[in-house]
């Protein structure tokens, strides 16, 4: 008697993680020579892998919803519908058009997907296990190239010669890096110094690139996300007291940086902390500007991408005023800055709530996966990026639960 073939749950779930990490961290990953050089489009190809294996996924699950998704997921739903109609009164065309294809398109299947992977377990660790290895090949590659000049740190691209984005390196080597400081907590003996050396590794190479918000993301990361394992398991005061060391040492950190900045050599990511601060960043200009044309503009904002014209940058989305929710508040409006106060405060409160309700390992892999993506949706990205999506999916999914269907 033949039998019919089974699909393996756990492998199909594993699948669907692994593509979605190549989705999340596509950008990144083009900043390696080899993969940058590839006939087709990493972001595509991630794509139309993860589609089908997410659908499978939710079709062989059993989910159980938590009340508590509730505001958030409306307010998320409210607010791509609320851009939509701030479009009709947009100075833009362009920049609005781009940016309400990627909210309207991208934004709710990216946030699905989050919530999918997020609340599988087996989805869950092929996640943080591709973006540990994803990663390695980065952290390794850039180093490479910059060893060989096969690769240039931002500006317009040379012939031959690939374009690093630096800041999307930097979120994923600060996720990485906090991932494999959660691994390194939960192994024992030899591996734990093994899990160690790979922080160092990956910590120092998030040096390289040069992106700051992804410094600021891997400090944040490195602590919070052990902290989080330490909170789910029942020690608190062991997750105040890492707290306050790692506060201590980035502080000591800082200040022997500052009394000699030699040390920063080679590290363009300290040389620009250095060099390079915050009185040297135009985000400061934009949020003032920001902050102006929407007191102008109140109550109903300047009309989804509507920023750059109305501060005379013109059809150019790339000048964002580069925190979410400046950009809600400018563009959307009171409506617009409520309704993303309530979908991303909301993640914030379900994820930190449910932190003691969740085994340690699922809570601090959750920190370790959004944390970095939330600093950066306050100091860079817009309203239309997917990797935000996706990391509130996963912040929500602390209130979601997943079992394998038996029959």
């Amino acid at each position: 008697m033949r039998l019919a073939p089974r699909l393996d749950p756990i492998a199909l779930a594993g699948l669907a993680g692994a593509a979605v990490a190549a989705l999340h961290f596509a950008g990144a990953l083009k900043s390696a020579p080899a993969l940058a050089r590839l006939p087709a489009d990493i972001t595509v190809l991630a794509a139309l892998a993860a589609a089908p294996l997410l659908l499978l996924l939710a079709a062989t699950r059993r989910w159980t919803l938590s009340p508590a998704l509730a505001l958030p997921l409306a307010a998320a739903a409210a607010l791509w519908l609320w851009l939509v109609v701030a479009a009709l009164w947009s100075p833009s065309r362009l920049a609005a058009a781009e940016k309400l294809r990627d909210v309207v398109l991208l934004a709710p299947p990216l946030l699905l997907a989050g919530l999918l992977v997020g609340a599988d377990d087996a989805a869950r660790r092929m996640l943080s296990g591709a973006t540990l290895l994803a990663g390695l090949v980065v952290a390794g590659s850039v180093a490479a190239g910059l060893a060989a000049g096969e690769v240039q740190l931002g500006g317009d691209p040379r012939p031959g010669v690939v374009r690093v984005q630096y800041q999307l390196v930097g979120l994923l080597l600060a996720s990485a890096s906090a991932l494999a400081a959660v691994s390194a907590l939960e192994a024992r003996g030899a591996w734990r110094l093994s899990w160690l050396g790979l922080v160092a590794v990956l910590a120092a190479a998030a040096l390289l690139p040069g992106g700051r918000a992804g410094l600021i993301g891997l400090g944040a990361g490195l602590l919070a996300a052990p902290a989080a394992w330490l909170w789910a398991a029942g020690r608190r005061g062991a997750a105040l007291g890492l707290g306050l060391a790692g506060g201590t040492g980035l502080v000591g950190a800082v200040t022997l940086l500052l009394a000699d900045p030699a040390l920063a050599e080679g590290f363009r990511t300290l040389e620009r902390l250095l060099n390079n601060g915050l009185d040297a960043s135009a985000r400061p200009a934009l949020w003032a500007a920001a902050l102006a044309l929407a007191g102008e503009a109140m109550p109903w904002g300047l009309g989804t991408g509507g920023f750059t014209v109305a501060a005379g940058f013109g059809e150019w989305r790339g000048l964002y005023p580069h925190n979410h929710a400046i950009e809600a508040l400018a563009e959307g409006g009171l409506p617009g800055l409520s309704l993303w106060l309530l979908a991303f405060g909301g993640g914030a409160v379900v994820l930190a709530g449910h932190l003691s309700r969740l085994p340690p390992g699922r809570a601090a892999r959750l920190v370790a996966l959004t944390l970095p993506m939330a600093v950066a949706a306050l100091v860079s990205t817009d309203l239309g990026n997917r990797m935000v999506w996706f990391a509130l999916g996963l912040a929500l999914s602390a209130a979601l639960s997943a079992e394998e269907r038996l029959g």
